[in-house]
């Protein structure tokens, strides 16, 4: 049929971005409002140098054969001395930088204001922080000219109850350097209820007390369906249905809760902010929060910035180490496969 009168489209159409007005909603819609699970469960400390140290002890395992004549002379010394460690402050920043002629203009959802932007990259500036402390980077000291002071993530920061790949090596202190060492990448694997009973089993005998696992969430929900498994025979599909509302019924599909050999609780928690070791590949740690703190040399700051024409410039920035104060009470499972199911 022959077009009768002017319509939408030939409005929308006409030079320089036609005559129909925009209707676009006031509000900016992120998806990326994600916790901290790790931030959130540890304890928070501060330090007062670029280098940061601390002690660690351990009893002496209990001996059977102590037994002592009467009246005998004090002949020996039981005395321990303790092992000394240090980790690096890392800076981690965030810039803002917005023209007088943005910040005057009516942007959607106020996009183009410093308050907005100071607001999003403060987020931003706490997730890299989160997510930098589950590596596993090594240490450096670094120097005022080139080289950045780097705070070793955890990966680097536990040596003992750690299971590694075929050829890979765990890291740990190094006392020559007084530097934390990456660990070698060894040979990808499938997660195993194996590795994790024994790794919990180890972390159990050295003192510590694991309460929760903690790994990306595609190796979280690997686990979980493992545990539904004939050859887990841990849990079974159920569905619960109120007895005052009995239309409303709930399943219940996963695991969240693993109760260890040795009546501890531990939670099952993914972590969308940690980060891959490689492609497809990442880590679960066996946490005992009461032993890691992050500590700051300075904490989250906001400043303004000299002007140097028409914008206005803001700095984020903060000074942080994360400190593992026995490594011993923390475990982990490296060179985990995403890809691959949990088996036995």
């Amino acid at each position: 049929m022959p077009v009768t009168s002017t319509n939408h489209s030939q409005a929308s159409a006409q030079p320089f971005g036609g005559v129909i007005n925009e209707d676009v909603m006031q509000r900016i819609w992120n998806i990326s409002s994600i916790p901290l699970p790790l931030t959130d469960m540890i304890s928070k400390g501060t330090h007062t140098n670029r280098r940061t140290e601390w002690t660690e002890d351990e009893l002496r395992p209990p001996v059977t054969n102590n037994a002592t004549v009467e009246g005998a002379d004090a002949n020996q010394d039981d005395s321990k001395l303790t092992t000394r460690l240090g980790n690096f402050t890392q800076i981690a920043i965030k810039e803002v930088k917005l023209s007088h002629t943005l910040q005057s203009a009516d942007s959607i959802g106020n996009v183009g204001t410093l308050s907005y932007q100071i607001r999003e990259r403060q987020k931003e500036l706490r997730r890299d922080v989160e997510a930098q402390m589950l590596t596993h980077q090594g240490s450096v000291a670094g120097n005022a000219d080139t080289i950045p002071g780097i705070s070793a993530g955890l990966g680097a920061q536990i040596k003992t109850n750690v299971k590694v790949g075929l050829t890979g090596v765990v890291g740990g202190f190094n006392t020559a350097t007084g530097l934390f060492v990456a660990p070698t990448p060894g040979t990808a694997r499938a997660l195993s209820e194996t590795l994790i009973r024994d790794v919990l089993q180890d972390v159990y005998v050295a003192g510590g007390n694991t309460a929760c696992l903690m790994a990306r969430p595609p190796v979280i929900r690997k686990l979980s369906e493992y545990l539904f498994t004939s050859t887990a025979r841990v849990a079974t599909l159920t569905s619960e249905q109120s007895q005052s509302t009995p239309k409303a019924l709930t399943a219940y599909g996963s695991v969240n809760v693993f109760v260890t050999d040795f009546g501890q609780t531990v939670i099952m928690k993914d972590n969308r902010l940690q980060a891959q070791d490689a492609a497809g590949v990442s880590s679960m740690y066996m946490l005992d929060p009461s032993h890691l703190t992050q500590s700051f040399l300075r904490g989250y700051q906001v400043e303004s910035l000299g002007k140097s024409g028409l914008s206005d410039k803001r700095l984020m920035s903060a000074e942080y180490a994360l400190k593992c104060y026995s490594e011993k009470s923390q475990g982990a499972i490296f060179d985990i496969d995403e890809a691959l199911a949990v088996v036995a």
